[in-house]
């Protein structure tokens, strides 16, 4: 079966077991990139007209409670009403409204074939149109540019067809709005109804083969790759902290939100994102025995007071994710009157009264007091529970409750602390990202138990504090990396940058290390690398100044951080557009080691483009300092490089919570381009940091019980662990085939990478030029024939590293079609 075969028998596999629409999941909403490669290759064309619609319930007959079924609405900007309207062109259609202005849209987001040219049509209608800043009323498949339709931008029209052709390669799914406004707002109402998509051709790409030559030049001597581009960044966001690297299994554990919940637990990002927005924690019993004390609570502004009345009473949080046979410890704090016992603690993970097990409190008074848990689950399910219960006379009080998976190393979960340790980057940016500019480090200290709950400065949810300055130190000591802190410059100030280093790098009599030393850790962290701010020149950072202004505050914290301690590494909060960075190297070249950029990058049509867009952006980075150098004098004889301090592509659904996007074998591609650009740019490279690590847009992702690896992590472990640190020159190679080598630093082995953006096969001749190889190469690779291939944690990946027959480096060597290959060999 070719590779077209097998894509196309996966797609009819899906649509024949798709569910009925009584039964189907609601669409993620969300304004969110899909995406579509165009074949930059040869195609060979069938004339295969499918007939069938794609899309379900596309004459919005079926409906429950004023909502179509399969569909969902969007509103973008503005306000918008959404409804099913029996005014349909043969029975109900829907509509979309809005008196002052909208973007918005009904969606639906369905499987396609994944080589295929389609036609996406529908009739719509609508009364006192009128744009204002958008496009008006269309179709459109998002992420598609040319997949658009015409559009109506004003009046009264009755049903008129509107139609679209479009083609897509290696995709599996399109996301279809009915599109009211559209990079933009309209106002005015419009009614949707009968859309159809529909395959109009099956496209089999054909795989050419390509002959190409690729010489290496060992002189002159160049500089040396820094490990550090292997850099990782973390920040308190999303389920990156919380619900990925930390164990811990509860949310709001110190009850920063009133028990019960007066609204919605969780809510929906318009991404599509799952986040909490209110109290996870349900009643047992009577909600008037539940009571939020306000009287020297053990942390934030209240906890629970749960009275009993003899009949049991109290607390759960249910959703938990446990294992069959598992083990799991905790700890509850609580105080109360003693009459109101006893309390039992239960695990539960069935309906059965054999389905939990149970810790039980019998002596407790009116001071806090810790108590130990420990259950082993007898079955697995996603939604176990945490119960605490009273059943006597009186009241208590829980001032905290943890829960995590027994086999947590000091806080963390194993399954993600393996994977981070393959990763093994040599160096870990925290806390933040935007999180930062309003965040005080000083909640992070002290007994975790006692430390207060915030509302996430920056991000949707809550900030616990579990996770502070001692906790990070740990996970770097953990996973043998070194840290890096980014200091608050936005409603931050110098005294508590200076503060921070003291904390961290002071000695145990100066007064911020004391405190260190009362924390449990005498001696110093010595932290070396430190951030100062995060993207200060983005007007969404809280405390943002204009460049004129925050070279003063710049200068004046990051000196305020050198007097505590003079051999930190400072990187200044650059940004190449508007002149940022230009205008930080001329205010505060003295005041800096090195100068931080951040590049994302969204999905583009054609597989090559996509992949090329990072090492673009690399490569411009490193061409605008170059020029810097050049036509700045004050930076004269000095070396001030390049800190990437984000880097990656962000685009599609949050599937893993709060911009928790999917990688595929695509981006693994792009990934694998972006580190070959840094080692050609070595010299302006002091660092670099994939952003982030685990679930947001994370090159590792997870579940409540399990963690993978998603396909951008590979060239990152693959690279790291095998490509030398002395780059060579290469010449020959192209943006569909990227090729890059290097020595290693004893310079006795020689490395090459490839990475081909193509459905081609390559056939490359190696010129070692002037380099003797001794025997065969060792080789990886990482490869999939489907460009949207992508791992799920939990389930079998199906991209890996893969290792390699050794081969012979002085014959041709073939490089497969949308793959990493590295190749090692030793040299005479």
């Amino acid at each position: 079966m070719g590779q077209f075969d097998k894509l196309f028998t996966i797609f009819r596999s899906v649509k024949e077991n798709e569910n009925s629409f009584e039964q189907e999941k609601a669409m993620r909403t969300g304004r969110t990139p899909v995406i579509c490669i165009l074949i930059s290759t040869l195609l060979t064309c069938t004339a295969v007209v499918q007939g069938e619609n794609l899309l379900r319930n596309p004459s919005f007959e079926r409906a429950r409670n004023d909502r179509p079924l399969g569909w969902t609405n969007t509103t973008w900007a503005g306000q918008a009403e959404f409804a099913v309207d029996d005014s349909g062109r043969t029975g109900r259609c829907v509509r979309i409204s809005s008196e002052n202005g909208a973007d918005a849209a009904w969606s639906q987001t369905v499987s396609i074939p994944p080589f295929a040219r389609l036609r996406l049509s529908g009739w719509v209608k609508t009364e006192n149109l009128r744009t204002t800043s958008g496009r008006g009323v269309q179709l459109n498949v998002h992420g598609i540019d040319e997949a658009v339709t015409s559009a109506l931008t004003v009046g009264s029209n009755d049903w008129i067809k509107l139609e679209t052709e479009f083609q897509v390669a290696g995709q599996d799914s399109v996301q279809i709005n009915c599109l009211f406004g559209g990079w933009g707002q309209a106002a005015g109402t419009a009614w949707f109804d009968d859309i159809v998509l529909e395959v109009l051709e099956e496209i089999r790409p054909e795989s050419r083969t390509v002959a190409k030559t690729i010489t290496l030049d060992p002189t002159p001597e160049r500089e040396p790759i820094s490990e550090l581009i292997y850099g990782q960044f973390i920040e308190h966001l999303g389920r990156c902290i919380y619900g990925g690297i930390w164990a811990e299994m509860l949310e709001d554990r110190k009850f920063y939100y009133t028990v019960p919940a007066s609204g919605q637990i969780w809510g929906r990002t318009g991404a599509g994102a799952r986040v909490l927005r209110d109290s996870p924690w349900k009643v047992i019993g009577s909600t008037d025995a539940i009571q939020m004390n306000t009287e020297d609570p053990l942390s934030g502004d209240h906890e629970p007071r749960i009275t009993v009345s003899g009949q049991p009473t109290g607390i759960y949080q249910d959703e938990l994710g446990v294992l069959a046979g598992k083990d799991y410890v905790g700890r509850i704090v609580l105080r109360g009157d003693s009459s109101a016992g006893p309390i039992r603690v239960s695990l539960v993970w069935g309906d059965g009264q054999a389905d939990r097990q149970t810790v039980t409190i019998r002596r407790f008074g009116r001071n806090f007091r810790t108590y130990d848990l420990k259950y082993t689950a007898g079955a697995e399910t996603d939604d176990a529970r945490l119960e605490i219960v009273g059943s006597g006379n009186g009241s208590f009080i829980v001032g905290a409750v943890s829960l995590m998976p027994a086999d947590n190393i000091n806080g963390f979960r194993r399954d993600t602390l393996a994977l981070m340790k393959e990763l093994n980057s040599p160096l870990y940016r925290w806390p933040g990202g935007n999180f930062v500019s309003g965040y005080d480090w000083r909640d992070g200290l002290g007994e975790r138990d006692r430390r207060p709950t915030r509302t996430n400065p920056a991000w949707t949810g809550i900030e616990t504090n579990d996770v502070g300055m001692h906790e990070f130190i740990e996970l770097c000591r953990l996973l043998d990396a070194e840290p890096l802190i980014t200091v608050n410059t936005g409603f931050g100030d110098a005294y508590s940058a200076a503060a921070q280093v003291e904390y961290t790098n002071g000695a145990p009599n100066t007064p911020m290390g004391r405190q260190r030393a009362d924390n449990g850790h005498r001696q110093p962290f010595n932290v070396k690398y430190w951030c100062v701010g995060n993207e200060m020149w983005g007007n969404w950072q809280l405390g943002y100044m204009r460049l004129e202004h925050y070279v003063l505050k710049h200068n004046w914290v990051e000196e305020m951080m050198r007097k505590v301690d003079p051999d930190i590494v400072t990187i200044a909060s650059g940004d190449l557009g508007g002149g940022w960075s230009e205008g930080m190297l001329r205010h505060c070249h003295d005041h800096m080691d090195h100068i931080a950029e951040h590049f994302y990058c969204q999905t583009r049509p054609d597989l090559t483009a996509h992949v090329r867009q990072v090492p673009n952006r690399i490569k411009e980075k490193a061409d605008a300092h170059r020029r810097y150098r050049e036509q700045l004098p004050m930076l004269q004889g000095k070396d001030i490089r390049i800190a990437m301090t984000e880097w990656n592509y962000w685009y599609g659904p949050h599937v893993f919570g709060e911009l928790g996007t999917r990688y595929f074998m695509k981006d693994a591609l792009g990934i694998a381009a972006g580190l070959h650009e840094y080692f050609r740019q070595s010299d302006m490279f002091h660092s670099a940091f994939y952003a982030q690590t685990v679930n947001v847009i994370g090159c590792i992702k997870t579940t409540k019980t399990a963690a993978e690896f998603d396909a951008t992590a590979y060239p990152l472990v693959l690279y790291r662990r095998e490509f030398g640190t002395r780059p060579l020159t290469v010449t020959g190679w192209d943006e569909k085939l990227d090729v890059a080598a290097a020595l290693s630093e004893d310079g006795k082995t020689l490395t090459v990478g490839f990475v081909n953006a193509t459905w081609d096969t390559y056939n490359v001749t190696l010129n070692p030029g002037g380099l003797r190889l001794n025997g065969k190469a060792s080789g990886w690779m990482v490869q999939h024939d489907n460009p949207m291939a992508h791992n799920d944690p939990g389930q079998e990946p199906v991209i890996q590293i893969e290792s390699l027959e050794p081969t012979d480096l002085t014959n041709t060597v073939s490089i497969k079609p949308l793959s990493i290959t590295v190749y090692k060999v030793s040299l005479r």
